[in-house]
Formats: structure tokens, sequence, C-alpha cells
């Protein structure tokens, strides 16, 4: 991750640390691999409170995947997505209950890390919904008034040569609320990315994964995000996802990998680099 004059900058976070170990050996061998810049863990998850000693030594930053639409086993706010954003855009969330599973999920993060997040995001991209995301930013200028986390921007990034459906997921991603988050995050002072990429349907195994990357790659600009949700081959992930994150791991760990960072001009860094 050292400076290369010329050459564009991306972060490249895994999502969803802590669902399950397969999940989470996937991560940390993409990061010793040096596939990833950025861990972004779901602290209230079956596997985090085991596995984040893990954490504490590697090359990379370690974020807040906030989530509002799985329990996974655990108490709290949650609600299927369709109806969650139902229920944010009407303003008929409880205020209090949201900022309360923001606190607590941060102090997850916290009590087992031993420090603040370097980073913000959310679970299927619910902290850009209308009263989450000004109880986040609320919660981040309270907790963190001299350095703050980063915030992911989730607005699509430039999506030449994707297929017709995934652009119009991104588009539909970045229309609830991707936009307006930025804005508010930038008038509060707050740091996002510039864009989001790796938007597609969880499908098509290693092909089509092996199709799209170099795709997300030739699209990236300078300070983009590019989201993956790897796991360890081998071993069932916790979800209904288990063998495309399987097929992400394999693609991500390929040696082609580091052809096609110096093919696109690019080269990983962590958030602080952007």
């Amino acid at each position: 991750m050292t400076p290369d004059a010329g050459m564009r900058r991306v972060i490249v976070c895994a999502d969803d640390f802590g669902m399950s170990a397969a999940i989470d050996d996937g991560i940390l061998e993409l990061v010793r691999l040096g596939r990833l810049s950025a861990v972004s863990c779901m602290t209230h998850a079956p596997a985090f409170a085991r596995d984040a000693e893990r954490l504490r030594d590697v090359d990379a930053d370690l974020g807040l995947h906030l989530n509002f639409t799985e329990s996974l086993g655990q108490p709290g706010f949650y609600l299927p997505l369709s109806r969650l954003i139902v229920r944010a855009y009407g303003r008929t969330l409880d205020t209090r209950r949201v900022t309360a599973q923001i606190e607590s999920q941060l102090d997850a993060f916290v009590s087992h890390l031993g420090r603040a997040p370097d980073f913000i995001d959310g679970h299927q991209h619910v902290h850009q919904l209308p009263q989450i995301r000004t109880a986040l930013l609320d919660v981040v200028r309270r907790r963190f008034p001299r350095n703050p986390p980063w915030l992911r921007c989730s607005a699509p990034g430039r999506l030449a040569g994707l297929p017709a459906p995934l652009r119009w997921k991104a588009h539909v991603i970045g229309a609830l609320g991707a936009h307006a988050f930025a804005r508010a995050a930038v008038a509060a002072g707050q740091r996002t990315n510039r864009r989001l990429l790796g938007v597609y349907g969880f499908d098509g195994g290693e092909q089509a994964y092996g199709t799209l990357l170099p795709l997300w790659l030739g699209n990236a600009r300078d300070g983009d995000l590019l989201m993956c949700h790897p796991a360890m081959p081998g071993a069932e992930a916790g979800d209904g996802m288990t063998a495309q994150r399987m097929a992400e791991f394999r693609v991500l760990a390929r040696p082609a990998w580091t052809e096609w960072l110096l093919d696109q001009g690019l080269r990983i860094v962590r958030y602080a680099d952007i």
C-alpha cells in the first residue's frame, strides 16, 4: 500500500465479519494476501465476539457494519429491509430505538477491539436511510468530536460495461438515500469515500464474479470503494449466500488480482490514504 505516483487509489472492503467462522476465516486470509484494505464488522453477529481478537494486528481498517435487518439470533431492533425502508421514508421509526441500536453496536465494537472504528457503513446500506442517517450522524458527532470515523457513500460509481440489471440495482441503492447521506455527512464535517462499486445480484458463481471484478476495477476512480462479501470455501457462511461468498473468495485470491490492479493503474489503500 505504498503510494505510487499517478495511480488511482481504491479501498477494497469485505463486509459481514462476525457473521460466521467461514466468513471471518475468508476475510482474514484475503487481508493476509493483500487483497483487502478494510473489514466491516457486524458486532452483534454470532462469531464476532470470538473472532474479534484476530483483527487486532491486521493491516486493514476496521469498521462497524451497522445492522437493522438481520437479528442473527440477537436481541435488538430489526426489520425486513422492505419494511425498514417504508417506515424510514414514512418517518415512523422510533428514533430512540434507532439511536440505541447504533450505540449498542458501537459499544460492542469498542469493547471487543479496544478502540473506535475507522469507518462506519451499513448492512444492506441501511445507514443511508432517513431517520437512521440522522441518528448516525448525531451519534458520530457526539461520540467522536475530534477524529470521527469515515462514513460509506453508497452512490454508484462508474458503471460502464456492466449488465443493465446491475446498473439498475446500483442506481436504486443510490436513490434510496446515498446522495442525501453524502450531502449530510459533508455538511456535518464528516469524511466519505467517493463512490461505491461491487453491487450485483450475489449469484452466478465464480465465472460471473470473475467477469465482474475486472469491470469494477476498470471503472474505479480515485477514492472509490469496492465492497465484497467473501467466505472461506468448505464451510457454511451462515446465510443463503454461501456458494457465492466462496466464489468471491476464489476470485479475489487469484494471482491475477495483482495484474488486474496494475493493468488499471490502481493501488489498494486504507481510508486515511484517500
